[in-house]
């Protein structure tokens, strides 16, 4: 399941998602009335880049997970540490850095999903646009220095976030 994302293309995950949370779909149906509605508002555009964006934190955590020593946790144990202690102490400091990796790829991600997004946002102008969506609009109006300028910003926003991916990276390295 965590690797569905990746085996679909996006613009099938987000029609599938829309068919889902929409008013009359499988899950919106029981929601809307009460009140919570999940498609076409930003709702529906964070749960669609939680779905796009989970199987990259999943994958960096995983194998931090299966190369956790279990004597560290048994010997927090045998020293009388409660569970939250072992937790906090033990376990989440090895994790750290795996998990802000994970994050910041599924952040990568989302800064130019377009695919899943573009069916549940709506694009209602002020209240679920997305940046790939305007800037395709912005194509299609034939204003190609608006478009390039929101470009340009997007990858100077990926590189930043490819630096930091890449230094968070080092930082496992070094405390592994």
């Amino acid at each position: 399941m965590v690797d569905m994302p990746f085996a679909l293309p996006t613009a099938v995950a987000g029609i599938a998602l829309t068919a889902l949370l929409a008013g009359n779909g499988w899950i919106g149906q029981y929601l809307e009335p009460l009140g919570i509605k999940l498609a076409f508002n930003p709702n529906g555009v964070v749960i669609a880049l939680i779905f796009i964006g989970l199987p990259f934190v999943v994958r960096t955590v995983q194998p931090v997970l299966e190369d956790c020593e279990k004597e560290l946790e048994e010997a927090a144990t045998c020293l009388g540490a409660s569970r939250w202690q072992t937790f906090s102490r033990v376990i989440l400091p090895t994790l750290t850095p795996a998990l802000l990796t994970g994050f910041a790829l599924a952040f990568a991600r989302a800064i130019g999903e377009y695919g899943s997004v573009i069916f549940i946002a709506g694009n209602m102008p002020l209240v679920s646009e997305i940046t790939p969506l305007i800037i395709i609009g912005k194509l299609e109006q034939y204003d190609y220095a608006g478009a390039t300028a929101l470009a340009t910003v997007m990858l100077l926003i990926s590189f930043a976030l490819l630096l930091l991916i890449n230094a968070l990276q080092a930082w496992q390295r070094r405390t592994s």
